[in-house]
């Protein structure tokens, strides 16, 4: 059996000590990966089930192969790995602003181990995803105006409710129009959320995109005897 706790990193970041931890939980007889920002969780391996949804439901938007997809938030790598099972991609870059959360894949400290990091079809990429929308370049230093057929975004959240306030601006009509600049027509900008639909956030993406829908993502809680829990992802297609 596993230690019941160990955290395997800690380290400072511009946005506050992040840490990964382990915990063995006894009831399910499982280990659990935990990330967490100061004091509040942000990741859990025990929970995956709409950030790969994020990945599969905006992928099913898609049609074509060979697919140039944009992951925005790495954590755990439950969305990047997802997409990467889907053999209609050629390449996905993923973009985290923490260089340790890039470090653990590389050190193989994930569940994972250093799948993203050995898959000749990802990148993994140090940067501020919301600097990177905002600015002329884009997400490629190396082809500036790169376009993606997706964008999936799984950083804060909700639209509302912030990791920090660097992406404020995004979550605007301007921000979301803006940052089409670096999709390709009929391409996908997809946004998780912890939250299940709000009509609201629909809403806001159908001012910015030419189509935008909320899909629920419904799961049990094993911690809560199979409680459901009810989550979001929300997609925008480019006219």
């Amino acid at each position: 059996m596993s230690r019941l706790f160990e955290e395997l990193d800690y380290a400072p970041t511009p946005i506050g000590a992040i840490s990964l931890r382990r915990r063995h939980i006894l009831a399910l007889k499982t280990d659990v990966f935990e990330i967490l920002l100061g004091e509040e969780h942000l990741m859990s391996s025990l929970f995956t089930a709409s950030e790969i949804a994020l990945a599969d439901k905006g992928l099913a938007a898609l049609d074509g192969d060979k697919l140039d997809v944009l992951v925005g938030g790495l954590g755990l790598g439950y969305t990047a790995q997802a997409v990467l099972a889907h053999e209609s991609v050629a390449d996905l870059t993923v973009v985290d602003l923490l260089a340790p959360v890039i470090r653990w894949h590389e050190d193989g400290l994930v569940p994972m181990k250093t799948e993203l990091a050995d898959s000749p079809r990802c990148r993994l990429v140090q940067g501020d995803f919301f600097a990177m929308a905002a600015s002329e370049d884009g997400f490629d230093r190396d082809q500036p105006g790169r376009q993606y057929d997706a964008l999936l975004i799984d950083i804060d959240h909700t639209p509302e409710r912030l990791l920090h306030g660097g992406s404020k601006g995004f979550y605007t009509p301007e921000g979301l129009r803006a940052v089409q600049r670096f999709v390709k027509p009929g391409g996908i900008v997809g946004l998780w959320s912890d939250e299940a639909p709000d009509e609201a956030i629909t809403a806001l993406l159908g001012q910015a995109f030419d189509a935008a829908w909320a899909e629920p993502v419904v799961f049990a809680n094993p911690l809560q005897d199979g409680r459901e829990v009810t989550q979001a992802v929300y997609l925008g297609r480019k006219g």
